[in-house]
């Protein structure tokens, strides 16, 4: 069944297999430079797939990989798509002090907007990572220059959630909105229906279904997203990691891509600035 009358956002957000939170107390920061970058050949899978389909979506990419890989933001932004800032160096918001979370997205910042020559207008925090005991991490984003955030995810879980936030865009800060990735609202609470790691879990039908509710029921628009190292089959298995941090890192990765594919047929999806910001696409 497609669902064309809402554009929904579609979001990636642009950080390697050693770069994922989960993965921290296994691989140290100081050791990514060793590892294999396979980021450049994925995202470029994926401007494939979206360019097969007719879509636009927003990259929320982290510095370390812009200063590495340059050519991959310019790539996104000659194809079309938004560049949006995922901070510097993968660092869960709530791990920083306020300081240290302004340096962070100051510098994401100017590095992509000098890298790409476009204005960058959009953050994303890794890991969901802003909640309850960081709201002022919106007071930072405000002067840091960035026009909307998509960092609260609107569940409870283990390493992240603020289950009682808005659901949808809201104001935060002045001319700051806050856009929450996407939950269902069933049996009186928010169910997941965002993508990452639940999109791989579920049945494609019960993913789909519950993005339709959001739709249909809600008349809001959706906001899905993934990572370039979710379609990569192939990724080095990391050693030494507990079973639930394996199970949920490499479940179904097989079937990701074909997936996402469907999803791109079966709904209408647009970039976040296009959907979210009053004037539409930022200059």
């Amino acid at each position: 069944m497609q669902v064309k009358t809402i554009r929904n956002a579609l979001t990636i957000d642009v950080e390697d297999y050693f770069q994922v939170s989960a993965f921290a107390p296994y691989i140290p920061r100081d050791h990514w430079e060793r590892r294999d970058c396979r980021v450049e050949r994925n995202v470029e899978r994926i401007l494939q797939m979206l360019d097969d389909h007719g879509t636009k979506a927003t990259f929320f990419t982290l510095g370390w990989i812009a200063e590495r890989h340059p050519q991959v933001v310019r790539r996104i932004v000659e194809q079309g798509h938004e560049l949006a800032s995922h901070g510097y160096g993968h660092e869960r918001a709530s791990d920083l002090t306020e300081s240290a979370f302004f340096s962070d997205i100051d510098s994401a910042k100017k590095i992509l907007e000098d890298l790409s020559g476009c204005s960058v207008t959009g953050y994303r925090a890794p890991s969901f990572s802003i909640g309850e005991g960081n709201l002022w991490a919106f007071d930072c984003l405000e002067r840091a220059g960035y026009r909307y955030s998509s960092s609260i995810y609107p569940i409870r879980h283990d390493h992240y959630g603020m289950p009682d936030a808005p659901r949808f865009a809201h104001r935060v800060r002045g001319a700051l909105v806050e856009v929450p990735v996407t939950t269902a609202r069933l049996l009186n609470r928010n169910w997941p229906a965002s993508g990452g790691g639940y999109f791989r879990l579920m049945p494609y039908a019960l993913s789909s279904w519950l993005l339709r509710q959001v739709n249909q029921n809600d008349g809001q628009p959706v906001i899905f997203y993934f990572h370039p190292w979710e379609i990569d089959v192939d990724q080095p298995r990391v050693e030494g990691i507990n079973a639930k941090t394996r199970f949920r890192h490499y479940v179904n990765l097989h079937r990701t891509e074909a997936r996402i594919r469907r999803l791109l047929r079966d709904f209408s999806w647009a970039r976040m600035d296009e959907i979210f910001l009053p004037d539409g696409v930022a200059r």
